[in-house]
């Protein structure tokens, strides 16, 4: 079976500012890339589509999912919408079986998601929490007994909160994506309910390139970057 990867995201925007540049990345190594994406963001994440004259909520779910739908596509993963709502996420039981039933499928090489905290948007901390509770669950082999599967719980990553500082993020890992910046840039434009970000990831992204670079003495103009949530388990430091 091909590796996989599974990014577990709160709204639409979210897999593309955050993380877009490892999914394409790693799909374009040939990872089975799969995006949970737990709401539309209809209600918090949409400001430029509620600006639109005659805009409702389900034309707002609409063009969202639409949105999500091609980003997906052109980052080369494949994409599952929970629908829980934003603003908060009301995430429920039949949210919490299917993702576990998705981690035991999937069985990820490695799992994206939010920070742990941000005092800004608690539907991120959230998302983070329902991944990792997932996740654990997963392993429990009273949960569905009768259903067979192979899965081994996966190391998981943070991706960059919108105010690290605040969200106590610290960056341990700088991901390379050259390769895929210009597919990651695309797909911001096709995010027009939130144009107002495209400039402020392309400079994160340049930020964290240099970053990368400086660190790692190679060169890199962008990058993305992660935290760890569990330790590494290395036969030598290198």
């Amino acid at each position: 079976m091909a590796k996989a990867g599974l990014v577990v995201s709160a709204h639409p925007g979210d897999f593309v500012w955050r993380a877009g540049g490892a999914i394409a990345l790693h799909a374009r190594r040939g990872y089975r890339m799969k995006i949970v994406c737990l709401s539309y963001g209809e209600r918090g994440e949409s400001q430029f589509a509620w600006k639109e004259a005659g805009a409702t909520m389900a034309s707002v779910k609409a063009g969202r999912k639409d949105e999500a739908e091609r980003a997906a596509k052109m980052l080369g993963a494949e994409i599952e919408f929970f629908d829980c709502g934003d603003y908060p996420l009301k995430l429920n039981d039949g949210h919490f079986d299917r993702m576990v039933d998705i981690y035991r499928e999937l069985n990820p090489s490695f799992v994206l998601t939010h920070a742990l905290e941000d005092p800004y948007n608690f539907d991120h901390p959230e998302a983070a929490h329902f991944a990792q509770q997932t996740r654990v669950v997963a392993q429990a082999m009273g949960h569905k007994p009768d259903a067979k599967y192979q899965y081994a719980a996966p190391p998981v990553f943070l991706f960059e909160p919108h105010q690290p500082e605040q969200c106590n993020f610290k960056p341990q890992v700088i991901l390379n994506i050259d390769d895929v910046w210009e597919v990651k840039r695309k797909t911001f434009e096709i995010l027009a309910a939130q144009k107002h970000l495209w400039a402020y990831y392309e400079r994160v992204a340049l930020n964290r390139g240099v970053q990368g670079g400086r660190n790692s003495g190679r060169a890199m103009t962008y990058g993305e970057a992660y935290q760890r949530l569990f330790p590494m388990a290395v036969e030598e430091l290198v």
